[in-house]
């Protein structure tokens, strides 16, 4: 019998991404995913596309339209599926939206969340439980590390910092956004599962995932959405930190073998930061360099002096923890890799 996962937002990025790399292993795949992204964002946040693209694909998936925030049909969808694996990449992904829309926000990412808990927790405690956690539930707390102004981005001055943020950045007394508050629920409560109840759970602590599967937006998509704002001839809008700004990048991909060797080897409560390390890091500014040659474009933009509240300034995520770890886990997405796939390999309705 092959082995079955359970993915909740199975049309989003990662989701889609997992659902495509555990069908092609033999898995059965079940997806839950009732496309909330194009209620948050817009026509350009739909994402019925990628659906459409892994009914097509998909050998062996399984799709539910179902709300992450109905309990009830959560519980009879795990009761059904029975996974021996859990991915949780279901959530509301925007800071600044989750500022007007506070309610859907807590109760896509941390009630939807407990919702899932709950359900494996009563039929399948004994299956790993991977929850797609962010950065932000550091809040603004890494921008209290001492900066150095360089001429395209910012970066950290101590030597000591060089690695990045690590897991032991505290995620108290900072500015979160209401978005951060509501992961930072959520990643607490999967923890806690964890160490109270026992299950085999793992918070991925992510910044900037991207790849040509993204419906980037405004609000939510860095990369993504700056490389149809330059195709399509967008005015983009850089807010604040003279978009010196920086940034680690992650395909999903990586993303997805790691969650396998979690599968593998199963700890209790493990919290880790995930991204593409300092070999991935990109500012706003070289981004832009970067994908303007690519695409033989300039980009029309402008300046916003007030950055956006609770963003950081530099983030670049410490690997060394998960290193240690899943010593056989490495990144086989370099970010050249990734802005080629973004500008040639796109297959996002343009």
């Amino acid at each position: 019998m092959p082995k079955r996962i359970l993915i909740t937002g199975s049309s989003g990025l990662v989701g889609s991404e997992a659902v495509s790399y555990f069908d092609e292993r033999g898995w059965h795949v079940y997806g839950i995913d009732n496309n909330l992204r194009s209620d948050f964002f817009g026509a350009e946040g739909d994402t019925s596309w990628i659906l459409e693209r892994l009914a097509q694909t998909a050998r062996h998936f399984s799709h539910f339209e179902k709300d992450i925030r109905d309990r009830e049909a959560v519980s009879q969808i795990v009761d059904q599926v029975r996974p021996h694996l859990i991915l949780h990449a279901a959530a509301q992904p925007s800071h600044d939206l989750a500022g007007t829309r506070p309610f859907d926000d807590f109760e896509v990412n941390a009630v939807g969340t407990l919702n899932l808990l709950e359900a494996v927790r009563q039929t399948c405690p004994e299956a790993p439980f991977v929850l797609m956690s962010t950065n932000k539930v550091y809040g603004d707390a890494p921008n209290d590390l001492e900066l150095l102004e360089l001429e395209t981005r910012w970066d950290y001055a101590r030597p000591d910092d060089k690695h990045g943020i690590s897991e032991q950045c505290r995620i108290d007394a900072s500015l979160h956004s209401l978005f951060g508050v509501s992961k930072a629920a959520a990643d607490l409560m999967v923890q806690e599962y964890g160490r109270y109840f026992g299950l085999p759970t793992l918070c991925l602590r992510c910044g900037c995932i991207t790849g040509s599967r993204h419906s980037g937006v405004e609000l939510h998509g860095f990369l993504s959405y700056l490389t149809r704002a330059i195709r399509q001839g967008r005015k983009y809008r850089i807010y604040g930190y003279k978009g010196k700004q920086v940034r680690d990048n992650i395909h999903p991909f990586d993303i997805c073998t790691l969650i396998e060797a979690f599968y593998d080897r199963p700890q209790t409560a493990a919290v880790y930061n995930l991204g593409g390390g300092r070999e991935n890091s990109v500012s706003i500014l070289e981004a832009i360099a970067i994908l303007e040659e690519r695409l033989g474009r300039k980009l029309q933009w402008e300046y916003v002096d007030q950055a956006r509240r609770g963003d950081h300034i530099c983030y670049i995520s410490d690997l060394r923890r998960l290193r240690a770890d899943y010593p056989n886990w490495q990144l086989t997405h370099s970010l050249d890799d990734i802005f080629i796939e973004l500008t040639e390999n796109s297959s996002e309705p343009q």
